[in-house]
């Protein structure tokens, strides 16, 4: 993986969703010539990862959200159905999607996500300035080591096709300037399936081909036990049901927690509540806690439905939730690690569901299905405690109820992606050696992701950055829920990744610009937007503004146009009054300071996307909604 040329070079390890949208960004943002190398290990996970690749979603797999929500681009909220409706290549779909009409509310299939993303992949890299380039390439890489200028990654090439079994290619060292970690999630053994990980009748990953093909191939009146009940084994369960299946379907929950319809013209909504001051008291005990959590939580539920009735109760919940999570990093604050810990693991479920619901299309089935006291699917509640092997051949699961104990005897037993979070656990290589090496840390507070700081970058023992290594995705979800108040999926879905890929990106693009010169050490000094607002007054919204449309353009001659007008702009700052420094060096900084803000409102998540489109004034050419 020669480089070409002597431009600087990113290296994002991971293609999926995370490491693709930053990509994106990156060919968008970039403005001088620049090396983007987008490293994944599988193939068929390119544009994709684990939740969106066509070999593990069947047709009947669509998005828990509406389609309207899919968007790879936060500034223009109905990208992805245009896509659906006008630019996908549908010769190769089945009915009756084939003819379907996507729209904001409605469902959409999952595996289209893939067609979607590598087609905005390839629009950015055509749309590039000159010089900024895109390789895609296979490998995987397991080591890192922080060099003076940069990060030596080791990368493992793929076998080559027709290689004997057991070869290792010889590992291959790639510099980079930066390097964004975009690794998705990571696979977790349950341990009460120890014994029957290889079982014919063990579904360890329902998202894969071979999970796919059980499922799909499994006689229609056999029993099926599907451990969990949050949206993943409704896909598992819908997809049985839908193809005629009669045997029984148990879903096994620890908590009993269902998932709930959205209202048919459902729209994301941001409400300004009171805060939830209780909860900034000091934390004496779990119990105690709890209490103040269900009053305040009933105390806002009751205002919304009182002062909003245009609010559908359906989704009360959902909005009360997203209310919260400006105060809830100063209420977490106060709750020691251990116990938040085992309030997150207890309560995960839980607030997924008071935080997101699903579609009706894959509701609806399993509610026709579930609700009859003789229907073909059930709600069996209580802890997985083993799975063994039956004479019979079949699996035995053995349950602890809340008051009894009892056993399941199923032809297939499902079991949920189950990811592991806690990265001192991941067994991956590339895990082992980043923390060893100290270039990654466990996140402490939550025991999820990684520890980094406001801009994503990876932080060593000490809390200081491990260099230039950045992370985008799962790998920041302690982070967004200590720093930010996002709770379950929330903390690293789709909407997490768009605003990270922003920020991300563009701070790599000012840290390759400023990293040859002293600049960076002014950006310390006059680098916050507040600052150099109160010195540049005049001209500075204005500035701002362009640089929003800027980095929300698609279209690389529109965006030329709109950097010659900021350039014009920032220039005529100067005397407003000037920072104590040369032009040409003032201008660089204030273009640096223009970019963080616009920044900051393109990721700002107090709004909605209709809201920040109509704030950031995002309302004509091609991001029309």
């Amino acid at each position: 993986m020669g480089r070409r040329g002597t431009c600087p070079r990113v290296l994002i390890v991971g293609a999926g969703l995370a490491g693709t949208a930053t990509a994106i960004r990156l060919l968008r943002f970039a403005r001088r010539p620049l090396e983007i190398v987008l490293l994944e290990r599988r193939s068929d996970y390119r544009s994709a990862g684990v939740a969106y690749h066509r070999d593990g979603n069947p047709w009947d797999h669509v998005f828990n959200i509406q389609a309207g929500r899919m968007s790879v681009f936060r500034e223009d909220v109905l990208d992805f159905v245009r896509w659906a409706n006008l630019e996908a290549d549908r010769r190769d779909w089945p009915a009756p999607w084939a003819r379907f009409e996507f729209v904001e509310q409605g469902p959409a299939p999952r595996r289209i996500f893939q067609d979607y993303l590598t087609d905005r992949l390839a629009e950015a890299r055509r749309e590039a300035c000159p010089g900024v380039v895109l390789i895609e390439a296979d490998g995987e890489a397991v080591d890192m080591e922080v060099r003076p200028a940069g990060v030596e990654v080791t990368v493992r090439q793929p076998l080559p096709r027709g290689a004997e079994a057991g070869a290792d290619p010889e590992p291959t060292a790639v510099f980079a300037e930066h390097v964004v970690l975009a690794t998705g999630l990571e696979l977790r053994d349950p341990p009460f399936a120890a014994d029957v990980l290889a079982h014919p009748c063990f579904v360890r990953n329902p998202f894969s081909a071979a999970g796919v093909q059980k499922l799909v191939t499994l006689p229609a009146e056999a029993t099926v036990a599907i451990i969990g009940s949050v949206l993943s084994a409704y896909d598992s369960a819908g997809l049985l049901l839908r193809r005629g299946h009669t045997g029984m379907i148990h879903l096994i929950s620890r908590t009993g927690t269902m998932f709930r319809t959205y209202p048919g013209g459902h729209e994301h909504g941001v409400l300004r509540l009171p805060c939830p001051k209780t909860l900034l008291e000091p934390y004496r005990n779990r119990e105690e806690f709890l209490a103040r959590v269900r009053s305040e939580w009933e105390a806002a539920r009751s205002t919304v439905l009182r002062d909003h009735p245009e609010v559908d109760p359906a989704v009360v919940a959902e909005r009360v939730a997203k209310a919260w999570e400006p105060h809830l990093p100063e209420a977490i604050e106060r709750i020691p690690s251990a116990e938040l810990r085992t309030l997150l693991d207890e309560f995960g479920t839980s607030i997924a569901a008071l935080r997101v619901g699903a579609v009706e299309y894959t509701m609806a089935v399993i509610e026709r299905a579930i609700h009859p006291a003789d229907g073909p699917a059930k709600l069996v509640v209580g802890n997985v405690e083993r799975i063994t092997p039956a004479e019979s051949g079949r699996l035995v699961v053995s349950v602890a109820a809340p008051e009894e104990k009892h056993t399941i005897e199923a032809d297939l037993v499902v079991s949920n992606f189950g990811r592991e979070s806690d990265y001192s656990r991941v067994g991956q290589s590339l895990w082992r050696n980043l923390l060893r090496r100290g270039i990654a840390v466990p996140h402490e507070r939550t025991g999820r992701g990684l520890e980094v700081d406001e801009h994503g970058a990876l932080l060593s023992p000490g809390g200081k950055p491990a260099g230039p290594v950045s992370a985008v995705g799962v790998l920041r979800e302690g982070d967004e829920i200590v720093r930010n108040g996002r709770t379950g999926a929330f903390a690293f879905n789709l909407a997490a990744i768009k605003n990270q890929s922003i920020a991300v990106a563009a701070r790599v693009i000012e840290q390759l610009e400023f990293q040859d010169d002293d600049l960076a050490q002014d950006m310390a000094h006059h680098g916050h937007v507040s600052n150099t607002e109160e010195a540049a007054p005049v001209g500075f919204e204005e500035a701002v503004a362009l640089e929003v449309r800027r980095l929300a353009t698609r279209v690389r001659s529109e965006r030329e146009l709109l950097d010659s007008r900021l350039d014009v702009c920032i220039r005529s700052m100067g005397g407003h009054p000037p920072l104590p420094m040369a032009a040409s060096r003032r201008d660089r900084l204030m273009g640096a300071v223009v970019n963080r803000a616009a920044v900051q409102r393109l990721t700002d998540v107090t709004v909605t996307p209709r809201q920040l489109r109509r704030r950031l004034g995002i309302t004509d050419g091609d991001l029309e909604d």
